[in-house]
């Protein structure tokens, strides 16, 4: 098997192991910050082994390390906290689907802040994800999940994403520090930040509850450093894109087979417009010559 055949593999893996978190948060029965909090307590002790297995414990951190980790974990927490909240509250199809809007706010905080340019055809990918968001909100028409707890859940779910690209904006201080430290780092700053908000006279009844957060911590943390990084290094940035939206698309399944969620056609469309223009952002498709624009122009 050649490189790019295992890196494929190993990324596919992650992508699909990482779209069934949503069930095993919501099967918890904690509350997102007890599931944030149990997340980074495991989370911890399967990346201390892993940075140990590789010897990262030593001759990495530095305090500059250890002070953009620490930034970029309070961001990554919260980032946690907001969609997992969210699952509950507009499903998790929606929140997936919403979360994907990732690389739309990247661009504009890299327009904002670092003078990055924006094309014509950042735009439109722009445009098509920002018209399935409408589409998502507008399209509920199950009555089920109507008002203010739909609209919460919508809410959560892109502000997460705005944490996410926070946390990668801050990541990208930290180039060459290697990512299984910075996430072990990452995680004990979260461990910190929830200890007094946790709620521990409310664990888990079950051993399958239990279970639930250790994989969560285990597998859908550990593990996914290390088949994500590994795969990273072996895979050209359009496959590594083109591989990451098996994740919403594991995600959605799982909703509609474990949860008997459905989408309305609306929501469908919406969903379907987000990933189309994530995947136009993330893969560089060009419908147009690209000429950029000035963000003062968007104004």
């Amino acid at each position: 098997m050649n490189e790019k055949t295992r890196g494929t593999i190993e990324m596919a893996i992650a992508m699909m192991i990482l779209g069934t978190i949503g069930w095993f948060v919501i099967v918890s029965g904690q509350s997102a910050i007890n599931v944030v909090f149990w997340r980074c307590a495991f989370g911890a002790v399967a990346l201390v082994i892993i940075c140990a297995a590789f010897g990262l414990l030593r001759g990495h951190l530095t305090w500059r390390t250890l002070l953009w980790s620490a930034l970029g974990g309070g961001a990554i927490v919260t980032n946690w906290l907001l969609l997992f909240a969210s699952f509950k509250m507009a499903s998790i199809s929606i929140s997936t689907a919403l979360y994907n809007t990732q690389p739309f706010i990247l661009l504009g905080l890299g327009a904002l802040f670092a003078g990055e340019k924006i094309t014509a055809n950042k735009l439109l990918w722009l445009g098509v994800a920002f018209g399935g968001l409408l589409l998502i909100i507008a399209g509920n028409s199950n009555g089920k999940d109507t008002g203010i707890t739909q609209f919460s859940g919508v809410f959560m779910a892109l502000a997460a994403a705005f944490f996410w690209a926070v946390a990668t904006i801050i990541t990208k201080k930290l180039k060459g520090t290697p990512p299984h430290l910075i996430a072990l780092i990452q995680v004990c700053v979260g461990l910190l930040m929830l200890a007094p908000f946790a709620s521990f006279d409310n664990l888990p009844a079950t051993a399958f509850s239990w279970l639930a957060l250790i994989t969560i911590g285990v597998v859908h943390t550990g593990l996914i450093y290390v088949l994500m990084y590994s795969a990273v290094q072996k895979l050209p940035t359009h496959l590594q894109g083109s591989l990451t939206f098996l994740y919403p698309v594991v995600a959605i399944l799982v909703d509609v087979i474990a949860f008997d969620h459905r989408l309305s056609p609306g929501q469908i469309a919406g969903a379907a417009a987000i990933l189309l223009g994530a995947a136009g952002m993330n893969l560089g498709w060009r419908i147009f010559t690209d000429k950029a624009v000035c963000p003062k122009e968007l104004i």
